[in-house]
């Protein structure tokens, strides 16, 4: 399961270090127009949302029967919340830029990131390192991992 989550957290992590970079050195990478720039953080931000809905709806209530760290008191949803809190503050300064109602700062963009970018990051690392066959085999048997929705 790790390495399959993994997967998906590659291209979040791609796709943040993209526009991080670009936010950090003022300058939107090589051939990138300003709306393909936009549109890759509003994809971001869309796929993050429903990656984090899928996990909620269909995946951790099956891991919280066994697994506290899916549990919606702790940790990992809590993250998720805090993420999310910087998180729409992020798309709806693209979504005001693409718009035209916000001209793009990358100052701004920058310190819209810093607001949940490191607990994105630690939540990134901490989910992967709970599905791993280590701590699975903690809680599940192979019978159970098998019949998982992932």
């Amino acid at each position: 399961m790790a390495e399959h989550m993994d997967l998906f957290h590659d291209r979040f992590r791609h796709t943040w270090n993209v526009m991080y970079s670009a936010a950090s050195y003022g300058k939107r990478p090589g051939g990138m127009s300003i709306r393909q720039f936009l549109n890759t953080g509003l994809q971001f931000c869309e796929h993050l949302h429903l990656h984090h809905t899928i996990e909620e709806m269909h995946i951790f209530p099956v891991l919280a029967r066994k697994m506290p760290a899916f549990r919606e008191e702790l940790e990992l949803l809590t993250q998720h919340k805090q993420i999310h809190a910087g998180l729409d503050q992020f798309e709806a300064y693209l979504k005001a830029c693409v718009s035209g109602d916000q001209e793009l700062g990358m100052t701004e963009l920058k310190t819209l990131m810093d607001s949940f970018g490191t607990v994105l990051w630690t939540h990134l690392s901490d989910e992967v390192e709970q599905l791993g066959a280590e701590n699975m085999r903690k809680y599940w048997t192979l019978a159970e991992m098998k019949t998982m929705p992932m």
